[in-house]
């Protein structure tokens, strides 16, 4: 009898235990479901924070391009209008030297009119190496932005 007893005992543990181990493999399941919801959670949450810099840091770059883009804009501009003033100057003193030499062999009235429209070149020459230094200014400032 007492071997009976044992090796009911031993039955019922051994049934009592499969039923234990396999409520807790359920109960593993549900927790692995749980636990694979939250690290999705997680993983979404990063992908959208890691994406939200990317396109603020795309957001910076485009700035900062079309920053650059105007910059060299504003500096060929700059150097456009500097190379096209020097032409100006260079044709008014070419004509002045023209008008200077004429200046001799012609009449006292055409003369007197040859000497105006050189004092008015000469002016114009003025005006146009005051805005040549501005010009050569701006141009400096850019190129310094940059």
């Amino acid at each position: 009898m007492n071997s009976t007893i044992k090796f009911t005992l031993a039955i019922m543990l051994m049934l009592s235990s499969q039923a234990f181990f396999a409520q807790q493999i359920v109960t593993s399941d549900k927790e692995q479901q749980i636990i694979n919801q939250k690290a999705q959670k997680e993983a979404k949450k990063a992908s959208d924070e890691y994406h939200a810099k990317l396109n603020d840091e795309q957001d910076k770059l485009k700035k900062e391009q079309k920053r650059v883009e105007k910059h060299q804009k504003d500096l060929k501009n700059s150097e456009k209008d500097l190379q096209n003033n020097k032409k100006k100057v260079a044709k008014l003193e070419a004509d002045n030297q023209k008008i200077s030499s004429k200046l001799g062999s012609l009449s006292d009235e055409d003369a007197q009119k040859q000497q105006v429209k050189l004092k008015k070149n000469e002016l114009e020459i003025q005006k146009l190496k005051v805005k040549q230094i501005d010009q050569q200014k701006a141009l400096d400032k850019v190129q310094a932005e940059i």
